[in-house]
């Protein structure tokens, strides 16, 4: 099964209208699909029980449809959901020439993916929460469910386009710090590419198990770019390679090491699903180039069985 694929080349400035594009794309390949039985109507109503108020029946609706449905309200929240995004020097990479969507690097792509999200989550009267976080914590806010605290959420996400940074990624604080603040259960989802320098992958495990405390559901989207971070797809001319966040460099020629460098990147990322595994939490490795039905799906699977 393969979802209906979602074309999305609006300038990446218009991020309410391109979630919304990308979510109603979403629903329309979810119902030509074996799981259109998931609840991808979502939201502004539900059926009316016997016995219930009638002070709400949306008879427009009834008219329509001749069933009763209940208005839903905001505050009306099924659950709490909390999205982090790691902010990066190397999350910026490559470095976008064009602000489309059929060109995204990995923050542009969690930023888009983060957005679509909100949009899925407001039309399951879903209360959502976002953190950014570097060298340290950026942002912070609490789970809610309002409008208006929807579109301060974008606004922020919107922020993280605008300039290139070159922090490196401090994901162990941090998260430890995040996790101090999620006082209510929650499912939460991390955008990362895992990509850290001189940093002990226990202390990054012990940080994300942290997140899981108070019967957290957390899920862990590895955020890559599977042509050049996995393939390693460049051309066979001498280059210049250089960290993003420590500034060292090397010079080769791809071909040369294109064969064990892919094995070395499959062997770490059957390692970082094994270890996720361990711990239970939920490992997404997401290529930006594959866009977002993946990331939506495991939202609407993860929140079936979180209920």
């Amino acid at each position: 099964m393969q979802l209906e694929k979602t074309n999305t080349s609006l300038p990446i400035q218009n991020l309410e209208l391109l979630a919304k594009q990308v979510v109603e794309g979403f629903i329309t390949g979810m119902h030509k699909s074996p799981f259109h039985g998931f609840s991808v109507e979502f939201a502004e109503h539900k059926l009316y029980n016997k016995g219930e108020s009638t002070r709400h029946i949306d008879w427009k609706m009834y008219a329509k449809t001749e069933k009763l449905f209940i208005k839903r309200y905001e505050e009306e929240t099924n659950l709490r959901c909390h999205l982090i995004i790691d902010n990066s020097a190397s999350m910026h990479f490559p470095v976008m020439a064009n602000k489309t969507t059929s060109i995204l690097n990995k923050i542009g792509f969690s930023v888009v993916a983060g957005a679509s999200l909100l949009e899925i989550l407001k039309r399951q009267r879903d209360a959502f929460g976002l953190s950014i976080y570097a060298q340290e914590n950026e942002y912070f806010a609490p789970a809610k469910g309002s409008e208006k605290h929807r579109r301060m959420l974008l606004h922020h996400l919107e922020g993280l386009l605008q300039n290139h940074t070159n922090k490196t990624t401090d994901t162990y604080k941090a998260l430890h710090e995040i996790a101090e603040k999620i006082h209510r259960r929650s499912m939460i989802f991390l955008f990362t590419d895992m990509l850290q320098a001189n940093k002990k992958e226990e202390d990054l495990f012990a940080a994300l198990r942290h997140l899981k405390y108070n019967k957290h559901e957390v899920i862990l989207f590895h955020t890559y770019d599977g042509k050049l971070e996995l393939d390693f797809n460049f051309d066979n001319r001498p280059k210049k390679f250089v960290d993003i966040e420590t500034g060292e460099s090397v010079h080769l020629f791809a071909e040369n090491m294109r064969e064990n460098y892919n094995l070395a990147m499959q062997s770490y990322f059957k390692k970082l699903k094994l270890k996720c595994l361990q711990y239970k939490i939920d490992y997404v490795p997401v290529d930006i180039h594959k866009g977002y039905e993946q990331i939506l799906l495991t939202y609407l699977i993860s929140r079936q069985n979180f209920l």
